[in-house]
């Protein structure tokens, strides 16, 4: 896992950040904090319990703390995914980590909970402290706020858990987009404005050269994310007529695009009947239905790899509306997106 390209502190918004880890916090019954990818807290602790805050005020006790915030995080980056596992005092915590893009930007850090059932699943210790009086004596005065720590089951921790996951690497995702875009933006107007004359008003409107460019620039971000999401996102169609490679690039490039056959014609120089003709010689079907096929695999791999709504697949594959999305989608596998990642996560658990 390489070091952040991004910094959380310049990319969000930590003030409504904030009041939506409080709000989180308040849902999910879980104490939360949010930390860059150097551990350290970029956010106030989101509803500490009076247990834990008990423990960190007291010098001796808080290094053990601090040992298991860095180890949970190490974990979690390692393994790529939340880790769940118990403080010195036994309490249920969790470290998510902020992974976009393979970088590895920081992490929620919650839980301070203990969980319901009696048989619950093996669970990591990671950091021990061996026993003494003094510490006894500090638990026996706090014993009544650990007595007080929210209680859940293990499905609903997991169930939390994946909340906080999705919903982090959204925010951030749009985040990063946002955030690119109005760099390269601000880079490419102050270009324009250093070349025109200083006393040139300029109006930024969609025949401009530079509109045009941004938005070319916010379609390749957005296509670079939707191959994050897929795991087969980097392959490509080679074709065995060159001709036609410029097209299957483009296609696989941009797959959040609505692509026309007229496009992508004038993209290989070549007039449409005869790029239809060559096309379906290539592949053995019509623009259009490669076209839906393909995409109907990349919304499979979409709906077994990822939380992502239907309606939301169907947007950022290009699809014109969720309707026609689950019309193709059912032409293709004889069944609707909802019942086939439903059949898939079921096949997947057994």
């Amino acid at each position: 896992m390489s070091k952040s390209r991004f910094d959380l502190e310049e990319i969000i918004d930590l003030g409504k950040w904030e009041k939506l880890q409080d709000a989180l916090s308040l849902v999910t019954k879980m104490a939360i904090l949010t930390v860059d990818y150097k551990g350290i807290p970029v956010t106030k602790h989101s509803y500490c319990q009076p247990f834990c805050q008990g423990v960190r005020q007291d010098s001796h006790l808080s290094q053990y703390c601090q040992k298991c915030d860095a180890r949970g995080g190490l974990e979690a980056v390692r393994q790529n995914k939340p880790y769940i596992y118990l403080c010195h005092f036994n309490i249920i915590d969790i470290a998510i980590p902020i992974i976009i893009d393979n970088q590895y930007l920081g992490a929620i850090m919650a839980g301070q909970l203990k969980l319901r059932e009696p048989d619950m699943p093996l669970l990591e210790q990671v950091v021990s402290r061996p026993p003494n009086v003094e510490t006894y004596r500090k638990f026996q005065a706090l014993e009544e706020h650990y007595n007080a720590l929210p209680v859940l089951s293990y499905d609903e921790v997991t169930k939390c858990v994946d909340l906080l996951l999705q919903l982090s690497t959204y925010i951030v995702e749009e985040a990063i987009q946002k955030h690119t875009t109005v760099d390269l933006y601000k880079g490419m107007l102050t270009s324009n404005l250093d070349a025109s004359s200083p006393n040139s008003s300029q109006v930024l409107d969609p025949s401009d050269r530079t509109y045009r460019k941004i938005q070319s620039i916010q379609q390749e971000l957005s296509g670079a994310l939707i191959n994050t999401k897929l795991k087969n996102g980097a392959d490509r169609f080679i074709s065995s007529n060159s001709v036609l490679q410029p097209a299957f690039d483009y296609i696989y490039a941009h797959k959040q695009e609505s692509f026309g056959l007229k496009e992508m014609a004038k993209l290989c120089h070549l007039s449409p009947s005869y790029f239809s003709r060559i096309f379906t010689k290539e592949t053995g079907e019509t623009f259009s239905v490669f076209i839906a096929r393909l995409k109907i695999e990349w919304a499979k791999q979409l709906l077994e790899s990822t939380d992502l709504s239907v309606n939301q697949v169907s947007d950022d594959l290009g699809f014109c509306d969720a309707g026609y999305f689950i019309k193709t989608f059912k032409k293709f596998e004889s069944l609707t997106p909802a019942v086939y990642r439903s059949m898939y996560k079921g096949l997947s658990a057994k």
